[in-house]
């Protein structure tokens, strides 16, 4: 045990087993609706009832990409297949634009491996150092907003409307009350100094669910993992048709979204955490870049779609993680839904939304630190703070960011403020919106 406690720096973190286990187990519960959402969605673009073979995929590259972030980076970030690439791999690619699924796993595979040699080359931690450190505070916010947004949503509190776009939800359904019942009980314990309150406020509401009658009790506890035999190496065998310029701009478009959705999510966290050294890097950050690429190249061999950095670790963080053992703790909770996948699925989603939602307020700590009285950082700032949410992209809230700071800066005559790899990725965000879109 004590070995374990050196590995990762137990001391000198200033944490503990119970701190980091709660942490996990956080994080865990709060992204735990991937077990059942990326099975669901990926089965329509396949157009076969594989459930139990998707979540054997699901699970175990969620648990490969969170383990090597674990034990490589010694982080408390969990991966898993990311939402929104899930969805453009089945609504855009397959069942949109009619590829096979095996080509478009074929796709990810691509994607992953070239992932991997940006990663090996660093070219992707070059880009992570090269942010302004303006924008890292505004990612970090922005991440905060997002995933409060997500919360609001998932709860009900805030619905689609097809005049203002978003709307005021049904105040008198049981998943708007039962998420203000769980907000107040999460700021309470958070304001007494209760350990865990995250955790137990989102377990306290999916009880109080199933008590009153919301959601159904677990149909069962124990169920036995299916092997993807269907699935598994059909990435490997299509791999060839990748080459074909009429799917390169696919392998691009996975490319893009997720080399700049992890980057804004690493950024964002660590901010958030105080991972990043007094020049605004992060430490071992090839390293944690590495648990994803390798994640997806496992994942797409398996039959899943890619595997991302999840924004969901903010509550584990928020709960005081500070090391890869909550990582580790994620890791083994993956593994361990599939022969307990029922009870897992029993969890309402709105029952992670108090979670989410306090989450982004501690997250909106970044704001503070910003200089507002500096137009040249304010507007920068305040576009990729509000842009994160209202596009519902980390990516392309980060684009807009990266378009605005070194225009304004250099207009401004100061440009010695702006490192050349930012002018760089600001055109290639201009080019990929102009050419790819």
């Amino acid at each position: 045990m004590n070995r374990i406690a050196t590995f990762f720096r137990f001391d000198e973190h200033k944490t503990d087993w119970r701190t980091e286990a709660t942490g996990g187990l956080t994080t865990f519960m709060t992204m735990a609706y991937i077990v059942a959402v990326n099975p669901a969605m990926l089965s329509e673009a396949i157009g076969q009832d594989l459930f139990g073979e998707l979540l054997f995929a699901t699970c175990t590259s969620a648990a490969i990409g969170t383990l090597l972030m674990a034990l490589l980076a010694n982080y408390p970030f969990a991966l898993a297949p990311g939402m929104g690439l899930n969805a453009f791999f089945t609504y855009t690619i397959v069942l949109g634009m009619g590829v096979d699924w095996r080509i478009a796993l074929a796709v990810v595979l691509t994607s992953g491996l070239l992932f991997l040699l940006l990663t090996v080359l660093r070219v992707r931690e070059a880009i992570i150092t090269a942010v302004p450190e303006p924008l890292k505070r505004a990612t970090a916010a922005g991440i905060g907003l997002f995933i409060a947004f997500i919360g609001l949503r998932n709860a009900g509190i805030i619905v689609d409307d097809p005049v203002t776009l978003v709307d005021l939800g049904d105040v008198r359904s049981w998943p708007f009350a039962l998420t203000l019942v769980g907000l107040a009980g999460i700021g309470v314990m958070l304001a007494r100094g209760i350990r865990g309150a995250i955790l137990l406020g989102v377990a306290g509401v999916a009880f109080l669910a199933m008590i009153i009658g919301v959601v159904p009790w677990p149909t069962g506890v124990v169920s036995l993992p299916a092997w993807p035999e269907t699935l598994f190496g059909e990435a490997i065998v299509h791999l060839p048709y990748t080459l074909d310029t009429m799917f390169l701009h696919l392998v691009f478009a996975f490319l893009f979204v997720d080399l700049f959705d992890t980057m804004g999510t690493l950024v964002g966290l660590s901010e958030r955490s105080g991972f990043l050294d007094r020049e605004g890097r992060l430490p071992r950050a090839n390293r944690a870049l590495l648990a994803d690429s390798v994640g997806t190249v496992f994942g797409s061999v398996l039959g899943s779609s890619t595997v991302t950095t999840y924004i969901e670790s903010a509550t584990g963080i928020s709960s005081g993680a500070r090391t890869g053992f909550a990582s580790l703790v994620v890791a083994f909770l993956f593994l361990g839904t599939l022969f307990v996948a029922p009870l897992v699925e029993s969890i309402p989603i709105f029952a992670t939304a108090p979670a989410l939602i306090v989450t982004g307020v501690l997250m909106m700590a970044a704001a503070a630190r910003v200089n507002w009285s500096d137009a040249t950082e304010a507007v920068p700032v305040f576009l990729t703070l509000i842009s994160i949410p209202l596009t519902f992209s980390i990516a392309d809230g980060l684009a807009v960011g990266f378009v605005a700071y070194p225009v304004i800066k250099r207009l401004s005559g100061r440009g010695a403020d702006v490192h050349p790899l930012v002018d760089v990725l600001a055109l290639v965000f201009i080019a990929r919106y102009v050419f790819m879109e």
